[in-house]
């Protein structure tokens, strides 16, 4: 009997990822009751995407252990972001006050952030993730999409890079590091930025690549489909929290260049992710009764966290956990059903 092909999808958001984290957490802790206790999230999906911190956590859920299978639950990941996040995201106080607020170069060092990488992700290769994935960056000097594509990198080092690049590249957030500088296995030099300027949530993208990928093929699994359809798919796609910062005329009449700066990335990054999610629900909508449920967009509410991508206090911390945990609490059932359909189509 044919399976659908689950894709995961992770919009970016700096620290929020953490609420990310939280909502994985609990499906994986279902999929542990439900169908085997040492389950791990990334065995259940047949295609990971993600940008920017979204790209670092499916490369840490895609990283194998030696039998080939998830090396870290989701647990794991979250202890990496609430452990390492004050370290990627510190800025040094002469540092702050040279540059303030990020206007005269970026805002913060990407020496921590490559540190903590590297430590992470060691060698590893794209071309050994678990599965299927889709990290997204933008070539600043080709000016188009650069997506890493494990299955590609699978048959060509063109397309083959360390997980640690990949990471640096498309976590690179401009105003916050600097574009990374990396080469692939084949020894071709790209200059990369924060995918999330156009993909801040890769849902989209995601679709897109699974309609080329030969799952059957690559996954050696006659139940999955070659080539899947719409139909063929089900696609959940988790968010870093709602921002509903208003900006009003009066503070807007008559301002310059650098008094938008802030807030054109703050919109441009909202609004790609509530446009991805329109086009997703559109689709969705025309397919029968049972399919158009297959779409499941987790984007849960701030509460009394900071919006900001990289407010790594601890009080904060704890704010992006108990916003996680309030979603979780309110969606329990819808989340538990995305775990049966993972099990049902394993």
């Amino acid at each position: 009997m044919p399976k659908k092909i689950r894709i995961l999808s992770l919009d970016g958001g700096g620290i929020r990822g953490i609420i990310s984290c939280v909502i994985l957490k609990f499906i994986e802790e279902q999929l542990q009751v439900l169908d085997n206790p040492e389950a791990k999230i990334g065995d259940y999906f047949d295609l990971i995407a993600g940008t920017s911190t979204g790209g670092i956590l499916a490369s840490i859920i895609l990283l194998p252990d030696e039998k080939g299978k998830a090396k870290f639950s989701v647990q794991e990941a979250l202890d990496l972001y609430a452990e390492k996040g004050d370290t990627i995201f510190d800025v040094s106080f002469w540092r702050k006050i040279i540059n303030p607020f990020g206007l005269f170069n970026e805002k913060i060092s990407e020496t921590n952030l490559e540190k903590q990488i590297k430590e992470v992700f060691g060698n590893i290769e794209i071309k050994d993730f678990i599965k299927p994935s889709l990290i997204t960056s933008y070539d600043i000097e080709m000016r188009h999409a650069k997506f890493f594509t494990s299955h590609d990198a699978k048959t060509s080092q063109l397309e083959n890079f360390y997980a640690r690049d990949v990471c640096r590249a498309t976590s690179a957030a401009p105003t916050y590091f600097e574009p990374a500088k990396i080469k692939s296995l084949y020894n071709q030099e790209f200059t990369l930025i924060d995918g999330g300027v156009y993909a801040n949530n890769p849902a989209l993208c995601a679709y897109a690549e699974a309609r080329k990928i030969p799952f059957q093929d690559i996954l050696n699994d006659e139940n999955k489909k070659n080539y899947p359809t719409i139909n063929d798919m089900i696609i959940v796609s988790v968010g870093t929290g709602t921002v509903l910062k208003a900006y009003h005329f009066e503070d807007f009449e008559n301002a310059g260049k650098l008094k938008w700066i802030t807030p054109l990335i703050d919109i441009l990054l909202s609004s790609n992710v509530e446009t991805v999610d329109y086009h997703l629900q559109k689709m969705y909508e025309t397919l029968g009764p049972t399919n158009y449920q297959n779409y499941h967009r987790l984007m849960p509410s701030l509460k009394n966290a900071s919006p900001d991508m990289d407010n790594t206090t601890k009080k904060n911390i704890q704010e992006l956990i108990q916003a996680g945990l309030t979603f979780v609490e309110d969606n329990k059932d819808q989340l538990i059903i995305i775990a049966n359909k993972l099990i049902k189509n394993k």
